[in-house]
C-alpha cells in the first residue's frame, strides 16, 4: 500500500493543468531512533526552551523566530510573515522552462520526490507532459514552496511517473575550479590504463539497493534484539587501520590487485 502524499496541488504547463500528489522518494521510517533517558529512573528526559537571560522556561506560544542584526539585537519575524512569501507557488508546479536533461549537473540535486496524478481526471494531461519530456530528453524547471521555503525544482520523467527534485540554491554550490585547478595534468601510461580498466571490469556488477545497505543500522537492531532478550549484545569489532602496503610502484600495485581479484572470483 502506497503511503499518503505529503503534498497535493496542481501541475501546470501553459493552459494544461492537472491535479497531482507528491511524496518524498526516500524514507527514514526504518531508521533506529533513540530517546534520551534518565539513567537512574529510566524515564524520558524532555528538552525545553529557556530564556537565555532569565533562565526561566518559555511557553510554546511565546516562541518566535528572530533575525540577528547586531549582538543581542533581533528583529522578530512571525510565522504568518514567513508564510506570506511567494504564496503563489505553494500549490502549483508551474513549469516555466525546459532544459536538456544532461545539462543539470548532479551537484545541484537535493531531494527527490515522486509525483503522480491525483485522481483519474488528471491522468491524460499528466501523461502528455511526462511523455513529451521523455521524448525530447528534456526536464522541466519550476519553483515550489516546500519545507517552508520557496525552492527551485526540476521535473524528470521516470517510468510512468515524474520525479521532482528540489535543487540547491545558486550560492550553495561551490565553484569546482577553486578546488580542481591546482591538480596537475598527468598523461597516464597506457599500460596502467589497461590494468586499471581490467580491475574495474573485475569489480563491475549490476546496481542493487543492497549495495547501499546501512551496516550500522543492522548492527544496532542486533544489539536491541539481544538486550530485549536479556542476552549480552555482540561486542564491537576492532577497527584497527589496515597496515600500509609495501608495494612502491603503481604498476606492481595493480598487478597484485588483479591477482587478488582473480583469487576472490574463484572463491565466489
Amino acid at each position: 500500500m502506497a503511503p499518503r502524499p505529503f503534498w497535493t496541488g496542481y501541475l501546470k504547463l501553459s493552459l494544461v493543468t492537472c491535479p497531482v500528489a507528491m511524496i518524498p522518494a526516500h524514507t527514514e521510517s526504518e531508521k533506529v531512533r533513540f530517546h534520551t533517558l534518565n539513567r537512574k529512573t529510566g524515564d524520558r528526559v524532555e528538552s525545553r526552551y529557556v530564556d537565555a537571560e532569565t533562565g526561566k522556561p518559555v511557553d510554546d506560544d511565546d516562541l518566535v523566530k528572530g533575525y540577528e542584526r547586531g549582538e543581542g539585537d533581533y528583529v522578530p519575524i512571525e510565522d504568518e510573515e514567513l508564510e506570506a512569501v511567494a504564496l503563489e507557488t505553494t500549490r502549483t508546479i508551474d513549469i516555466e522552462s525546459f532544459v536538456p536533461r544532461d545539462s543539470v549537473d548532479w551537484v545541484w540535486y537535493d531531494r527527490p520526490h515522486y509525483l503522480t496524478p491525483n485522481g483519474e481526471i488528471g491522468v491524460e494531461a499528466f501523461s502528455v507532459v511526462r511523455d513529451a519530456m521523455a521524448a525530447t530528453k528534456m526536464v522541466g524547471l519550476s519553483r515550489l514552496v516546500l519545507y517552508r521555503r520557496e525552492r527551485p525544482v526540476m521535473l524528470q520523467p521516470r517510468d510512468r511517473g515524474i520525479v521532482v527534485w528540489t535543487l540547491r540554491y545558486g550560492d550553495e554550490v561551490r565553484d569546482e575550479a577553486a578546488y580542481f585547478a591546482d591538480i596537475k595534468a598527468e598523461t597516464v601510461d597506457p599500460k596502467l590504463m589497461s590494468l586499471i580498466s581490467t580491475l574495474i571490469e573485475e569489480r563491475t556488477s549490476r546496481w542493487s539497493a543492497s549495495m547501499a545497505a546501512d551496516p550500522v543500522q543492522q548492527n544496532l537492531k542486533k544489539i536491541i534484539a539481544a538486550k530485549e532478550k536479556g542476552a549480552q549484545p555482540p561486542r564491537a569489532k576492532s577497527r584497527a587501520p589496515a597496515p600500509p602496503s609495501n608495494v612502491v610502484s603503481i604498476m606492481d600495485a595493480l598487478k597484485k590487485s588483479l591477482q587478488s581479484e582473480k583469487g576472490r572470483s574463484k572463491k565466489h
